[in-house]
């Protein structure tokens, strides 16, 4: 009896465990053999990532090296196989660069995938977020290249297929909302400004997207690629086999692309915009190249199909920089440059700077003489959007085309168009947006450019060459001692020039001579332009011809002794700023007080402002944060403050590249009591740039530049001058009707006929409300130019402003 009971116990036990086996081996069946288990590390200084079962796909760390100086790490899936590790999927932290810091750790809790920062202590990334429900037991890279987080059950609690980054695989579908981004470059993890998504109806798209906007912000997005499903309640399908197809709410297919079990695939949105479906032999091995789209991809399809001539809205640059063109050569997106111009980076897009002056209409500019001048010519080129003049007539060809823009010394590209538009001249100037090169655009583009180096470089070359014929047709005692004489004059004159020549070096103010600066100017012939503070004219500097100089000559200066002028002029030698206008020199000789400045080729902001073509949305924005930014250097950043006390467009001049300059900054000192007496006599301040405390016996602060800031913004957003709409309408001022418009719920009268503008409203109206704090009559309650700058750069929440004090309401 005792040994039945022994027996069945045994059995019982024995059962228990089997059942215990049984229940280990189906958990750990979940997970399965290649999978990551609980508390498992990778740290990104390890190299060996995770492998998928078939091992086509690999999970980890990568090492990449971020603006060139700091090495950081990327969480990602790629392909394995593939030699340039091809990225389909990378974790993003909550920071602007999409990266960890080298050093970081991963952890697999209960709790999901975490991401530690190399002193394991700050959580940088968890996946999946706010979990409070689920626990994970495991973790695995499928065959498939999703990464996936599973609980006890075997029930996926998240994977990365939810949350693609640039990058859709076979079996990861795409339905609203959901969404996906390009990377800035191959090279940056930063979000890009293209996306492809859903609209609300049913309408698969690519949209250009700046980073200044957002997902929800329908009206700064501007589609332009669409396969047409509108109002079909569509999804994407991208199947095991490679197929894509979008699918209608019935269930037809309504568009489909590649598919074969023979090949990878990938769909990928990249920088330059394209969606691109790339495939790759499966049994091919070959290692080619540096990125997804060398040879070890191939491309099976593409949307749009040239993106060059998919922007042709004023939407600002998107492809390509100022004065540069798009061109695809073999499925890649260039930037080029026309002859005679040199590529340079702005706004994280490849432009063109010209190796030559620009064309300044002046007496002395290049362009002024006929013989001078040449064209080149480029056929199926065209900037769409820079045109200032059409020419029309039946007697318009090629020829003439190139002579009308010969004559106008503000045409920098004359563009001809054929037969088919007409025999159309449309004259451009700089500078030249949104440039394409292709087959389709049948015009052709004459680049105006000097014909010979503008430096006098044959000239020296002449010399040269008559120095050495002189020499080798002489004696051999004759040669040495003429050279010897060569090398001692050219040892005095560059120890005097060293010694006695005024150096234009940044951080040194050098001082002039009347007769020097007299002769600079060809006795003070060529004026550029008269102000309140005197008048400018334009030179050449004997000790460095290769660049021009203003010098201003000052009018009716407050007179102090010679150590107080040389003071005031050390103060505005000392503040360096990429926004302000710099000074070189200074004379003060006697009854003369003369300035000498950078000379700025693209003239003052109110020629460019209130000209015959209206400058683009996105270069106004970016002109107004840059006068922001200058002054809020004068105000606070440089070693002694200074107050302008004269801001306006007339003050306000453009460099080559169109980077506002601050210019007459520091001269209030020397004219405040001039500049008083012009502010109190009949102007009205709202009418001016002056603000109210101008007008009465009220100290002047930094808020006076704060409020001459205020109309300034204005007139920069509608491209209107404050003075002339005063001319124009005595009832009411420019400050007084955008104030109308704002509050009337009517921004947008403000940018009539400015569609770039209109396709931005909510930042338009976010500038009219920075304007209006400026311009408010108590000078309290305007905000410092700091803030000011921190509300356009969108870093500051721009809150209602209170109504203007001088603001009385009237019927539009």
């Amino acid at each position: 009896m005792a040994s039945l009971t022994f027996l069945h116990s045994y059995f019982l036990l024995l059962i228990i465990l089997l059942l215990l086996s049984s229940l280990f081996s189906a958990t750990s069946s979940n997970c399965g053999d290649s999978s990551m288990h609980l508390n498992f590390s990778l740290k990104s200084n390890d190299s060996v990532p995770w492998n998928s079962p078939s091992g086509h796909f690999a999970f980890g760390f990568q090492t990449v090296l971020y603006d060139n100086n700091e090495f950081m790490s990327v969480l990602a899936v790629w392909f394995a196989k593939d030699p340039n590790e091809t990225m389909v999927w990378y974790a993003k932290p909550r920071n602007k660069f999409h990266l960890f810091p080298y050093g970081s750790t991963m952890n697999l809790t209960d709790k999901g995938i975490v991401v530690y920062d190399p002193k394991g202590h700050e959580v940088l990334w968890h996946r999946p977020e706010n979990n409070t429900v689920s626990l994970v037991s495991c973790a695995s890279v499928l065959d498939d290249g999703s990464f996936v987080l599973v609980d006890e059950s075997g029930k996926k609690v998240w994977e990365s297929f939810e949350e693609p980054t640039d990058t859709i695989l076979p079996g990861q579908n795409l339905s609203r909302p959901r969404a996906f981004r390009a990377r800035q470059s191959e090279t940056s993890f930063d979000d890009g400004s293209f996306q492809l998504s859903w609209q609300m109806d049913g309408n698969l798209v690519l949209y250009f997207l700046p980073k200044s906007s957002t997902d929800d912000d329908d009206e700064i997005q501007e589609a332009y690629w669409s396969p047409g499903t509108h109002n079909t309640g569509s999804q994407l399908f991208f199947d095991e086999s490679g197929h894509m197809y979008i699918k209608n709410d019935t269930g037809s297919v309504i568009i489909t692309y590649g598919g074969s079990d023979e090949f990878f695939y990938m769909a990928r949105i990249d920088p330059d915009g394209v969606f691109r479906l790339y495939r790759h032999p499966k049994g091919d091995h070959t290692a080619v190249a540096n990125s997804c789209s060398s040879r070890w991809w191939s491309v099976e399809e593409k949307h749009p199909e040239d993106i060059c001539l998919s922007f042709m809205k004023q939407t600002g640059n998107v492809i390509c920089g100022f004065n540069s063109y798009c061109v695809t050569i073999e499925d890649k997106t260039n930037c080029e440059c026309p002859d005679h111009y040199s590529p340079f980076e702005h706004d994280k897009l490849t432009g063109c700077r010209p190796d030559f002056p620009l064309p300044s209409c002046n007496k002395e500019g290049w362009e002024q003489n006929k013989d001078l001048v040449d064209f080149r010519e480029y056929r199926n080129l065209d900037w769409p959007l820079s045109d200032y003049d059409r020419l029309l007539g039946i007697g318009m060809n090629k020829d003439t085309c190139r002579q009308k823009c010969l004559e106008d010394c503000f045409c920098a590209v004359a563009i001809y168009g054929e037969e088919s538009d007409g025999g159309s001249c449309w004259k451009k100037k700089y500078p030249l947006s949104n440039g394409r090169m292709h087959h389709n655009v049948t015009r052709i583009a004459l680049m105006k450019v000097p014909k010979t180096d503008l430096n006098n470089g044959g000239k020296e070359q002449n010399t040269l060459v008559l120095v050495v014929s002189i020499l080798l047709g002489s004696s051999v005692l004759i040669n040495v001692f003429l050279l010897v004489a060569l090398f001692a004059a050219f040892f005095i004159f560059y120890h005097k020039r060293l010694l006695n020549g005024p150096n234009l070096s940044v951080g040194t103010v050098s001082h002039f001579t009347y007769k020097e600066l007299e002769e600079a100017t060809t006795g003070f012939k060529q004026m550029l332009g008269r102000g309140a503070f005197g008048t400018v004219y334009k030179g050449v500097l004997a000790s460095n011809t290769s660049r021009y100089v203003a010098v201003k000559r000052l009018d009716k200066v407050v007179q102090e002794g010679e150590k107080e002028f040389k003071t005031e002029v050390s103060v505005i030698g000392q503040t360096h700023h990429r926004n302000l206008v710099r000074l070189f020199g200074y004379c003060d000789e006697g009854e003369h007080r003369l300035l000498v400045y950078e000379y700025m080729s693209n003239g003052s902001l109110a020629g460019f402002l209130f000209g015959i073509s209206r400058p683009h949305w996105n270069q106004r924005v970016q002109i107004s944060l840059g006068i922001a930014r200058g002054l809020t250097y004068l105000h606070e950043e440089c070693s002694t403050q200074i107050i302008h006390c004269d801001i306006k467009p007339q003050n306000i001049l453009l460099d080559d590249l169109f980077t506002p300059r601050i210019a007459d900054f520091g001269l209030a000192k020397l004219l405040l009591a001039e500049q008083t007496k012009v502010a109190r006599t009949g102007l009205r301040g709202t009418i001016g740039y002056f603000a109210p405390e101008w007008f009465r016996k009220a100290s002047i602060t930094t808020k006076v530049d704060v409020y001459s800031f205020g109309v300034v913004l204005l007139e920069i957003l509608c491209c209107k001058s404050s003075v002339a709409f005063a001319l124009e309408s005595e009832e009411e001022a420019l400050i007084d009707w955008a104030y109308h418009c704002y509050s009337h719920g009517k921004v947008a009268k403000l940018v009539e006929n400015d569609e770039e503008a209109k396709s931005d409203i909510k930042r338009v109206e976010n500038h009219v409300m920075v304007a209006i704090w400026c311009i408010q009559e108590d000078p309290s309650l305007r905000p410092s130019m700091k803030k000011i700058t921190q509300m356009l750069e969108g870093v500051t929440t721009v809150s209602v402003p209170p109504c203007p004090s001088f603001f009385t309401s009237s019927p539009f």
